[in-house]
């Protein structure tokens, strides 16, 4: 079964916390702190991998989930670090973060690995902050929560020429005598509903991918037919081969039949258009069809017209070779790149500032923000030690000073991340 697309929820692994713990050991005078970090939480990582053509294995999970970091121990020992996923997609995935639209990953290699769920920070054990005005400190940090987001993976497919056009206009006749990809070929409209890929082979040893992609009809970029389930794969193609039914045996005419898949693909995407095209003028041994190519070379006497017959397998092994040698020359002049990731981690904090404060219709004022968010996550508010810790480092960013100037008064109540605090300045 082919699946090009499936949501699913991410998390990454928490970090594991802090430990509070001081060494006693005979023979050892003070020993001093001794509570070592937490681990590091697993990370989700997809890999690209060329074996597979569907997402039909991701399609019933709805939940991925990494391990979390081990707690530090005492004596100063770290925690175990949680155990990355590794998970196997097909190559031209992208992954999407529904919650802010973002697209946080585009696999396009066979082994491309890609973080899409980073592990939390193991917090730090009591021993890191020990200093000289600070000799027994009885906190720890906490750990950070791993990257968790509601995802959505789309298959866009990878192939060197793409096969457009309306229905039943030979397409998949034409994949299935030019390769060994056997579509389903039949006398009505959308036999192909899913994309077929092939290999194909030229006389002079050269090869590319093609793809038989479903067909399109007008109102496409609008959802109609199979619309934009088709439209989102010949974005990956390097050169379209555009199929036309030259006889116009169904009472089309092959003018209109090309204008209005040009225009459909300008409404999906204007920079569809600058790919390189051949015209397949197919069906090219049925009565009028000859007429009906003599007409279409006059209204568009620049194109790059290829008759053919896919049926009766005449004149293939020339349109080979005019895919190939466009293929080649689409190479060279690099107009249109596969868009990979470089980025191996992708980063969750948004930018902006590092805290806002904001009244709500209660009249409190709201702290949060990214930084904010991440001493809150760190800190043990069962710890009184921890508490006063967390109350400084606020400071130090200046979230008092700012209320100060907001209007804010001691004594008043203010909501951080969504819980209650009593403002002391």
């Amino acid at each position: 079964m082919f699946i090009d697309s499936v949501t699913l929820h991410l998390k990454g692994g928490k970090g594991g916390d802090g430990c509070v713990a001081f060494l006693r050991e005979k023979y050892v005078d003070k020993g001093g702190p001794s509570g070592g970090h937490g681990g590091r939480g697993g990370s989700i990582i997809f890999v690209g991998e060329s074996g597979l053509t569907t997402l039909l294995d991701l399609r019933y999970l709805k939940k991925i989930e990494a391990e979390d970091g081990q707690k530090g121990m005492d004596s100063n020992m770290f925690g175990h670090k949680g155990e990355n996923v590794y998970v196997k997609v097909p190559i031209g995935t992208t992954v999407t973060n529904l919650d802010t639209g973002k697209v946080v990953a585009d696999i396009t290699k066979h082994g491309q690995e890609i973080v899409v769920a980073k592990g939390g920070r193991g917090g730090k054990g009591n021993a890191a902050f020990a200093s000289s005005k600070n000799t027994t400190p009885r906190y720890a940090e906490k750990g950070i929560a791993g990257e968790e987001y509601n995802a959505q993976l789309d298959l866009k497919v990878l192939a060197d020429v793409g096969l457009v056009g309306f229905p039943s206009v030979g397409k998949s006749t034409l994949i299935s005598v030019v390769s060994a990809a056997k579509p389903k070929i039949a006398e009505y409209h959308f036999t192909t509903l899913v994309p077929n890929l092939g290999v194909v082979a030229v006389g002079d040893g050269r090869s590319f991918v093609m793809a038989d992609l479903p067909g399109l009809i007008e109102g496409a970029s609008l959802g109609a037919g199979l619309g934009l389930q088709f439209l989102k794969h010949i974005e990956r193609t390097r050169v379209i081969a555009h199929v036309i039914d030259m006889s116009g045996s169904e009472g089309r005419n092959p003018i209109e039949d090309y204008e209005i898949i040009r225009n459909e693909l300008k409404n999906f995407n204007e920079d569809i258009l600058d790919r390189k095209e051949i015209v397949v003028a197919n069906k090219m041994d049925v009565e009028g069809s000859i007429e009906n190519l003599e007409k279409f070379k006059a209204h568009y006497p620049n194109l790059e017209i290829v008759p053919i017959s896919a049926y009766t397998k005449s004149n293939l092994d020339i349109l080979l070779y005019k895919l190939a040698d466009c293929l080649d020359e689409a190479k060279k002049e690099d107009k249109f790149k596969i868009e990979t990731s470089e980025v191996v981690e992708y980063n969750f904090v948004e930018e902006g500032p590092k805290f806002t404060i904001t009244m709500d219709e209660a009249g409190y004022f709201n702290v949060d923000g990214p930084e904010v968010k991440k001493l809150f996550e760190r800190t043990d508010f069962t710890n009184e030690v921890s508490i006063r810790q967390f109350a400084r480092a606020l400071r130090q960013l200046g979230v008092e000073e700012e209320l100060l100037k907001q209007g804010a008064e001691p004594g008043e109540t203010i909501i951080i991340l969504g819980y209650e605090f009593e403002f002391i300045a």
